[in-house]
C-alpha cells in the first residue's frame, strides 16, 4: 500500500481536521495507509518522509523551521507528492522558498463569500469533463509562478470602488513539477461546503491521485 501524511494544523477557520477528514475515505479506498499529523516537525523526518507517496497539507498561518522547510523541499525534489487547497496551503508560510516550491502566496480575497465561476482553462485529467463551476466563496487574489500549469482560473469583474480599474484574471488550480515531485494546488476550499460541491469534490480527489508518486 501506498502512504499519504495529511499535516494540519493553524488557523482553525479553515476546518484543517473536518475538512482533511472528509478525503480519508476516499485515500483509504485508494490504497493509501494515511498518517495524520499536527505538528510541523513531521517535515524534520527526511528518512520518514522519503517513504511517503503523498502529502496533504492543510495549515493556515504558520511558521516553518529552516530544518522542516529543508525536509519538506528534499522531499519534494525527491519525489514525494505535494498537494493541498486553499489557505491550507498558499497561506500557510512565508517563507520564500516554501512559496517558490508551491508556485503561488494569497494576497487577499475582495469582500469575503461572494458568487463567481471557476473556468477550466486546460486540458487535463484532473479537470476532465469539468468546464465551469458556479461557486459561492472566497475569491483568491494570488500571485503565481508562470510556470505553473494553470488548469482553471476564476475572473474578478471591474467594479465601482475597487482598486483594479478593469477584469483580473488569476490562477485558481493549477500544478507544476519540482525536482521529481509532483505538486497539486487548488485555491477552493475555504471550508466544507466548498469541498463538497460536487465538481470541486471531484478534480481535488483527482489532484490528490496525480499528485502521489507513482500515479
Amino acid at each position: 500500500m501506498r502512504r499519504a501524511l495529511i499535516v494540519r494544523g493553524g488557523a482553525d477557520f479553515h476546518q484543517p481536521v473536518q475538512t482533511t477528514d472528509s478525503f480519508l475515505p476516499f485515500l483509504e479506498s485508494s490504497g493509501f495507509t494515511v498518517e495524520i499529523s499536527d505538528s510541523l516537525e513531521v517535515y524534520e523526518d527526511v528518512e520518514a518522509l522519503s517513504g511517503t507517496h503523498l502529502i496533504i497539507q492543510c495549515w493556515t498561518r504558520g511558521e516553518l523551521t529552516p530544518p522542516q522547510q529543508a525536509g519538506l523541499e528534499t522531499a519534494v525534489r525527491g519525489g514525494v507528492g505535494f498537494a493541498g487547497w486553499h489557505g491550507g496551503v498558499v497561506a500557510a508560510f512565508a517563507d520564500r522558498n516554501y512559496q517558490w516550491m508551491t508556485g503561488g502566496w494569497f494576497v487577499c480575497h475582495p469582500d469575503n463569500f461572494v458568487d463567481h465561476e471557476l473556468t477550466v482553462v486546460k486540458e487535463h485529467p484532473i479537470v476532465e469533463g469539468i468546464t465551469t463551476v458556479a461557486l459561492h466563496t472566497e475569491r483568491y487574489w494570488v500571485l503565481t509562478d508562470p510556470l505553473n500549469e494553470v488548469l482553471a482560473t476564476i475572473t474578478m469583474p471591474a467594479e465601482p470602488g475597487k482598486p483594479w480599474r478593469e477584469a483580473v484574471t488569476h490562477p485558481a488550480v493549477w500544478t507544476r513539477q519540482w525536482g521529481a515531485g509532483r505538486i497539486f494546488v487548488s485555491t477552493v476550499g475555504h471550508h466544507l461546503p466548498d469541498l463538497d460541491v460536487p465538481e470541486i469534490r471531484l478534480l481535488t480527489e483527482r489532484g490528490l491521485l496525480w499528485a502521489a508518486r507513482g500515479d
